[in-house]
């Protein structure tokens, strides 16, 4: 058996790894915008926009590390991480590098991947059929 092979039957855990660790990243963002914790050297002000986007990122964050309604959450997030980097990061300049908008990019499409790929092992969705 070749390496890869062996490697691709771990994929449903490799996936569910990714999901449940993105997500508890992304339950911190939130975490910082709704709570200021963990403390930020730059406290955010609360607007509407930034409690909408705690509140995404917060409640969606723990669905997802939880793998439950993955894929419309996974949707919602993608879009919100779509519209963060077009509204916050792009008018800072064009490079991601530059404008801080990496991690807008990358949550964006591991939200999309899991969109299309689904929640992996360890998730509340295999359990009710999702």
């Amino acid at each position: 058996m070749k390496l890869f092979d062996v490697l691709s039957k771990y994929q449903p855990q490799a996936l569910g790894v990714l999901r449940i660790m993105t997500a508890l990243q992304f339950i911190e963002h939130g975490s910082q915008k709704l709570f200021d914790f963990p403390i930020s050297a730059q406290p955010h002000a609360l607007s509407g926009l930034t409690t909408a986007a705690g509140i995404l990122e917060f409640a969606g964050g723990i669905l997802l590390a939880l793998g439950l309604f993955t894929r419309p959450v996974a949707f919602l997030l993608a879009g919100e991480m779509a519209i963060a980097y077009f509204m916050v990061h792009m008018p800072r300049g064009f490079f991601p590098v530059n404008n801080s908008g990496d991690a807008a990019i990358s949550f964006c499409f591991i939200f999309l991947y899991l969109l299309f790929a689904g929640p992996g092992a360890f998730a509340l969705d295999n359990r009710r059929g999702a």
